[in-house]
């Protein structure tokens, strides 16, 4: 599944000259492997041949119109599931710690809830193991994927073949109300939703195994937002 993971995290990754001129071996990497079904496969094809074919200019102004101006549409995980809440950074540290147990470092420009980068991590992986750790933000890939299907946009593809790679999708009254933000945000609402605190990677980690924690902090935002959603 390592090659699937990562050609999905490519292709979610904002475009650039490298990404267009390897459309063709991502798309090699996909159907050789075969993790996703030919229906998700058949999918994918109008963004590969988008990537390939498109002016650059034209597909990075797409890709920020969708990622950037919008938080619904945030490829930062836990933006969907603490906000701008204290829990983030915490949630952060973990998830950093984890990736440096694995030995998997980091690209300095990014955060580690970031969703190409949390696949890159996925797939240094056992397949168990990554399908475990994928299951677990599952509420969150299925409220991107609808979103990016209201849009209309090819992204969407992306987002369905990890909903089938994570082998888990979300019930509607299992999935956590998220964060109803007002699209599209204002250039001042958007910086204030990136000024991030810093965050020391070198925390150590406590007890239960790293799936195990994220698992748990899923969840307790899950009810979180349950109660709030009833006027709790």
């Amino acid at each position: 599944m390592k090659y699937t993971l990562r050609a999905l995290s490519a292709l979610i990754t904002y475009p650039s000259e490298d990404l267009q001129a390897h459309v063709g071996s991502v798309r090699d990497a996909l159907h050789r492997e075969a993790e996703l079904p030919p229906e998700a496969l058949a999918l994918l094809e109008p963004l590969l041949d988008a990537l390939a074919s498109q002016d650059l200019f034209d597909l990075q102004a797409h890709y920020c119109e969708l990622f950037d101006s919008s938080r619904a549409l945030s490829l930062h995980l836990f933006e969907h599931v603490h906000g701008d809440g204290r829990q983030r950074g915490q949630a952060m540290i973990d998830l950093g710690q984890a990736y440096l147990a694995r030995g998997f470092m980091m690209r300095e420009s990014e955060l580690p809830d970031y969703l190409p980068m949390f696949l890159e991590f996925l797939s240094v992986l056992p397949k168990r193991e990554a399908e475990e750790w994928l299951a677990q933000p599952a509420h969150v890939l299925a409220a991107l994927e609808q979103r990016l299907r209201e849009r209309g946009t090819h992204y969407v593809a992306v987002l369905h073949g990890l909903s089938h790679l994570s082998k888990r999708r979300p019930s509607p009254d299992e999935a956590p109300t998220l964060p109803d933000y007002r699209d599209p945000a204002t250039p001042a609402e958007i910086d204030r939703a990136w000024e991030d605190a810093p965050i020391n990677f070198s925390a150590p980690l406590e007890g239960a195994s790293e799936p195990s924690r994220l698992m748990t902090r899923l969840r307790a935002a899950q009810r979180d937002a349950r109660h709030q959603a009833k006027g709790g």
